[in-house]
């Protein structure tokens, strides 16, 4: 929340000042008096004009830009919509909506939104960084563009992912939005395309290579901490998340929620289906379609789990098959095998290579099939159909963004396995009716699960984010949802319930960081779990008290006025 003073000094309106909710009392102590139209208005009434000047939008990236511009102009508004109108603007302003908006980042561009760091910063990177306004950012969301979603290398198109996924953070764990920073590296692009369009807005320059790279993320790490001590980095749609994540999260306190978020958000939702299968987790056979760091980074949070479960390591990774375009990952396939695959490739398969999923699916016969390879319809009728004949309960994850890319619909999924999948998708899907029966699918969004580890470990203040709070993470999520969803066969909660189920995470990251000692926050180590969930509640960034919040630091602000004169008198 901006202030009218600071140090004494009249300061500039911030854009959440300028909320015709506001008193005219308020408005004067902003010194946005004049500057918006006289009426004092309800929230209601904010929502209703917002809403229909919203639905006269008719394209997804017209809404997007809408809200763009709301959140420009009036952030608390802004997150208000969000907050009470969670599922229906959410994939608006992150996935699938924001993958379009992506696209043509450079085309719709009208104002900043984030910080923008270019290879050509390098050597003064903590300079660039002091032009940011806010003083005390808390989170940073960072990407380079070179992996956005399914759509590949978009360059400092990628901006929009920060934006949207702090936006989320906001909206879904009240971290508040001045405490965030989107950033965006630019180093290059391989998008000839880009290169040659005269819009385009980055450099255009072929990528640095990975030294050239790391040694510009030496710099910005260190500039990161130096302007912010503590600040929770959360990298994204990196082409290979792998080498930052392994270099530096022993050092800083940053994760990648390509691999540790996605991991987190679907072993909820399998910890869920395994135990409604009612199968052994030694019994349980996992083909996993995609073999990049997602795919990879969710197996091995679901090997946790199994280990977890009784089964040795040895055991837990025997259970999964990793296809990729190349077929199932094996050690004598021919090809050198990417560092990240070797972990699960097969060594079992006495010479058979087996390129096409289908005939991967025959062989194996899975409990489980998880697609993470972006290839739209992958999962076609005579796979989905096998997987039903196969399992009583079929757990079928196509979990690609944006819908698209799903490896097949929730339709084809219900259809083809007779209504008896156990199913959750990346995107949204909408509820249907089959033989009589309604049926919702999950959707297994990283918003269930990042922003709670955001939350978590900013309020433990915790110096690294382990793999132990991230695994807390997920069993936290499993164990959210109410008594209905239960009973209705839910294998996530419902989305309007977003912030109560991210204080349920982020206790659990606050426990686990509190167990393995990284958590700085002393004071709530011995508070119970109810009263710790207050004491999350109570730091949560609320865009609907922050009218309340203006009018107590104007009280506060007169009450000194009338101090003052006192004070000076007795001098």
């Amino acid at each position: 929340m901006a202030s009218a003073q600071l140090h004494g000094k009249p300061v500039a309106p911030s854009n959440g000042d300028f909320d015709t909710s506001n008193s005219l009392e308020v408005r004067k102590y902003l010194r946005t008096h004049g500057l918006t139209p006289p009426n004092v208005e309800s929230y209601e009434t904010q929502a209703t004009r917002a809403l229909k000047q919203l639905s006269r939008k008719t394209t997804t990236l017209g809404k997007y830009q809408f809200l763009s511009h709301l959140r420009h102009n009036n952030s608390h508004l802004f997150y208000r919509l969000l907050v009470d109108h969670l599922e229906d603007l959410a994939p608006i302003i992150y996935t699938p909506g924001v993958g379009e908006a992506c696209i043509k980042w450079s085309e719709i561009y009208q104002h900043p939104e984030g910080l923008y760091l270019s290879y050509e910063d390098r050597g003064s990177i903590s300079s660039v960084l002091q032009n940011w306004p806010e003083q005390n950012v808390e989170m940073t969301v960072v990407t380079d563009g070179s992996r956005i979603l399914g759509l590949g290398d978009l360059g400092i198109n990628g901006m929009g992912i920060p934006v949207g996924k702090l936006a989320l953070y906001t909206g879904c764990a009240g971290i508040s939005p001045q405490s965030t920073l989107p950033l965006m590296l630019d180093l290059g692009t391989n998008n000839k395309a880009f290169q040659d369009d005269p819009l385009y807005m980055g450099s255009r320059r072929d990528r640095v290579s990975e030294e050239e790279e790391r040694e510009f993320q030496d710099e910005l790490m260190a500039a990161l901490n130096e302007r912010w001590p503590g600040i929770v980095i959360q990298f994204e749609d990196f082409k290979n998340p792998f080498p930052a994540l392994e270099r530096y999260q022993n050092k800083y306190t940053c994760f990648n929620d390509d691999i540790q978020g996605t991991g987190s958000v679907i072993l909820a939702g399998i910890i869920n289906a395994v135990k409604a299968t009612k199968i052994p987790v030694k019994d349980h056979r996992a083909v996993f379609m995609g073999a990049g760091s997602a795919g990879v980074g969710v197996a091995k949070q679901i090997v946790e789990y199994f280990i977890k479960e009784g089964l040795s390591e040895y055991e837990a990774r025997r259970c999964f098959w990793l296809v990729d375009t190349k077929g199932l990952v094996t050690n004598d396939r021919g090809d050198k095998l990417a560092d990240h695959k070797t972990y699960f490739s097969r060594d079992d398969n006495d010479g058979l290579q087996i390129k096409a999923l289908r005939d991967v699916v025959e062989h194996v016969k899975p409990t489980i099939l998880m697609g993470l390879c972006t290839m739209g319809g992958i999962f076609d009728a005579s796979i989905l159909t096998r997987m039903g004949e196969f399992n009583k309960s079929p757990i079928i994850f196509p979990l690609s963004n944006p819908s698209d890319n799903s490896e097949c619909t929730f339709e084809e999924a219900m259809k083809y396995t007779e209504g008896r999948a156990l199913f959750a998708s990346g995107s949204p899907f909408s509820p249907l009716t089959y033989n009589g029966k309604l049926f919702s699918p999950g959707q297994g969004n990283n918003m269930y699960v990042f922003p709670g580890i955001g939350l978590g470990t900013i309020i433990s203040k915790a110096v690294n984010v382990t793999q132990k709070m991230i695994y807390a993470s997920a069993v936290a999520l499993s164990t959210s949802l109410s008594p209905n969803e239960v009973k209705e066969g839910c294998l996530y909660p419902e989305v309007p319930r977003i912030r109560d189920v991210s204080v349920i995470v982020a206790r659990g990251v606050i426990r686990a960081a509190q167990k393995q000692g990284v958590d700085r926050e002393l004071s709530i180590r011995d508070l119970p779990d109810s009263e710790l969930d207050d004491y999350i509640r109570d730091r949560m960034y609320d865009p609907r008290l922050q009218k309340q919040l203006h009018e107590q630091e104007l009280q506060s602000f007169l009450g000194d006025l009338e101090k003052s004169p006192k004070e000076n008198s007795r001098l």
